[in-house]
């Protein structure tokens, strides 16, 4: 298992963003969460499979159609067992 972390800027609120990651991440068997920030970048964890968890990052640099991503931050977690993908506030 591998858990990381991401911050995600650019274009990514108002664009399904979140609602995407869930679906694209439930599809890879992948849990963890995503919810959006006050400073208008996206935040998710990824917790799963190491190279399910990777397709996830990389993801992140594109999202959905609408988006514009500038740039995406990754952190390496200690995983916590999740196993559900959630959108959080």
């Amino acid at each position: 298992m591998e858990r990381k972390r991401v911050l995600v800027s650019g274009r990514v609120q108002g664009v399904f963003y979140r609602d995407t990651c869930r679906r694209v991440a439930a599809g890879a068997g992948v849990g963890g969460w995503v919810r959006n920030l006050a400073d208008g970048r996206v935040e998710a964890v990824f917790e799963g499979p190491p190279e399910a968890v990777e397709r996830l990052v990389a993801w992140t640099w594109h999202g959905p159609s609408e988006a514009s991503v500038t740039d995406v931050e990754v952190h390496e977690e200690t995983p916590e067992g999740l196993a559900v993908f959630a959108i959080v506030p």
